[in-house]
């Protein structure tokens, strides 16, 4: 592992990470994911299910989870791309391929769409793809919540699933490839453990759900930021003030009531959140749009990451950039 720093001021354009950045972007436009049998974190969820269960010390074994899963993936992570440093080529490809396993956006953006368009006319089917993109019960909402559910899947998901993994790399490859990609793999990991954990029903749930609060911190809060800037609407993150802490989790309030001041639209979880409470639910306008603002926050979100981490940034200079979103 090599790790070269830049002194204050300079930067040194860098090959490989770009090159890992730039095929992991690549295959997730063109493929979506990969095949749920062969894919990483489905692999990493299915040693993880047998877990979870009652135990004698609940929370002791749920905060060893927490903390032993994530960092054995990222370490097999850094492993691997490790080994393949020794022919440079291969381990961008084996950087990209694994960076690649951590994003997830072209598969959700066609599964938000496919809700959407469907449930202005078949109600019964939109319920059925729901639960593809969130873990609400469908049964009983109404088209509008339907749209409401699925844009917020949108902002929420778009920060777990694409802006923390990239965000992960590309301050991790600032000290080398292998570190990138273990972090990506990291903050995957845990989103993972709090996506099927992170639960009050779940006895070993607690720590899973804390540190996921803890590094979906600057990852929420970049998203809203690139919500606003996608729908080039910087006041929405002003308008959005008074709703961000309305949902129980610390952090997706940010990028969905980001995009609810975009939208000027309402969103609601029955019974748990109103965002904006003052507008109407989405209508299929509203939500079509939510896709296509995403899907910009997205490949700005590819672009930097791609121009960030092809150039060893000074210390000082990551500081302001996490200055700067994190006073947003």
């Amino acid at each position: 592992m090599t790790i070269i720093a830049a002194a204050p001021g300079e930067f040194v354009v860098r090959i490989q990470p770009g090159i890992c950045v730039a095929l992991a972007l690549a295959l997730d436009g063109a493929v979506g994911e990969p095949p749920e049998s062969i894919h990483p974190v489905a692999l990493f969820g299915r040693m993880i299910a047998p877990l979870d269960r009652e135990w004698p010390f609940s929370r002791a074994v749920g905060t060893s989870i927490a903390l032993a899963a994530p960092l054995a993936v990222a370490f097999l992570a850094w492993l691997l791309v490790e080994f393949a440093t020794t022919v440079p080529v291969l381990s961008s490809i084996v950087a990209g391929l694994v960076l690649f396993s951590t994003l997830s956006l072209r598969r959700l953006l066609t599964r938000a769409r496919d809700v959407i368009d469907v449930s202005r006319t078949d109600l019964e089917t939109a319920r059925e793809r729901l639960p593809a993109l969130v873990g609400r019960d469908p049964s009983s909402l109404s088209p509008p919540l339907i749209r409401s559910a699925s844009v917020e899947s949108l902002a929420e998901n778009l920060a777990d699933g694409f802006v923390a993994p990239l965000l992960a790399f590309t301050l991790g490859a600032q000290l080398s490839l292998s570190v990138g990609v273990a972090a990506a793999v990291w903050i995957k990991a845990v989103n993972t453990l709090d996506s099927m954990l992170g639960y009050r029903s779940k006895p070993v749930g607690w720590a899973s759900a804390r540190l996921d609060d803890l590094v979906m911190w600057l990852p929420a809060r970049t998203t809203a930021v690139l919500i606003a800037l996608a729908a080039r609407d910087f006041g929405a993150l002003w308008r959005a003030r008074g709703w961000r802490g309305a949902p129980p989790s610390p952090n997706s309030g940010w990028p969905m009531a980001t995009l609810a001041a975009v939208l000027d639209t309402r969103f609601e979880k029955p019974g748990v959140y109103v965002l904006n409470p003052d507008a109407t639910l989405p209508d299929a306008a509203a939500a079509t749009r939510a896709i296509r603002i995403v899907a910009i926050a997205g490949t700005i979100a590819g672009a930097m990451s791609l121009l960030i981490a092809s150039v060893q940034l000074s210390p000082g200079s990551l500081g302001l950039v996490a200055v700067g979103v994190g006073s947003c």
